[in-house]
């Protein structure tokens, strides 16, 4: 999953490629949630089926499946912050996943922000969609990006990246800075940072309108 298609998408995808076993339980996966969406005792019956996704269902498929079974439990940010404390790194990923499909507001925000404070590249993938590109400031945006960068994170996996890097001055300055640093340690530049770099230069209007501006990145004002 690169970035998270809608729950209609994701079953369409999976009825394609899931053996009639693995249909079958997550049919009754997704009824169970729907039908019990509360918690009963320590864990909720779908919590449960989370844990057994990948067994069922392969491990990559597990992703997709984990995000249907949430998104038929109606999680809210409080159960989606329950399972991503208790739960493992793939279930974590899946909560990531799930957030633009529950979560309207920014309230879930904190579980972005942990994410990328891992060294699991996976999650820090998982935590730049469509969520924190709606959500995450701008001063933990740009750094998510930079991690990305230093992490070897491919920039195709953050959400809305051209909409959220162009005419960022800040970022451009970040970018140059980091690229300097490398050359200077004798460390080869990621491609993706020249990409990203490219990005942020302003529309032609707004380039046009600064008269004498230094080449295509304004200094921020």
């Amino acid at each position: 999953m690169t970035h998270p298609q809608s729950p209609v998408d994701l079953h369409r995808h999976l009825d394609t490629r899931l053996t009639q076993p693995a249909r079958t339980w997550l049919a009754r996966a997704l009824d169970e949630a729907a039908d019990h969406p509360g918690t009963h005792g320590p864990l909720s019956v779908w919590e449960l089926r989370l844990a057994e996704a990948g067994r069922r269902c392969g491990p990559e498929h597990a992703d997709a499946v984990r995000v249907l079974i949430l998104h038929a439990a109606r999680a809210d940010a409080g159960a989606l912050t329950r399972v991503y404390r208790q739960g493992t790194a793939d279930e974590r990923r899946a909560v990531l996943h799930a957030l633009p499909h529950l979560v309207p507001g920014p309230e879930a925000l904190h579980l972005v922000e942990d994410a990328l404070r891992t060294n699991d590249t996976r999650l820090v993938a998982a935590a730049l969609g469509p969520y924190a590109a709606r959500h995450l400031a701008p001063h933990h945006w740009r750094h998510a990006v930079l991690k990305c960068l230093f992490t070897g994170v491919p920039v195709d996996e953050v959400a809305e990246l051209p909409r959220r890097a162009r005419a960022d001055t800040e970022l451009a300055r970040m970018l140059r800075a980091f690229a300097e640093e490398r050359t200077a340690a004798g460390r080869p530049v990621p491609e993706d940072l020249h990409r990203v770099l490219a990005l942020t230069a302003p529309p032609p209007a707004d380039a046009h309108a600064r008269d004498g501006s230094p080449g295509l990145h304004g200094k921020e004002s």
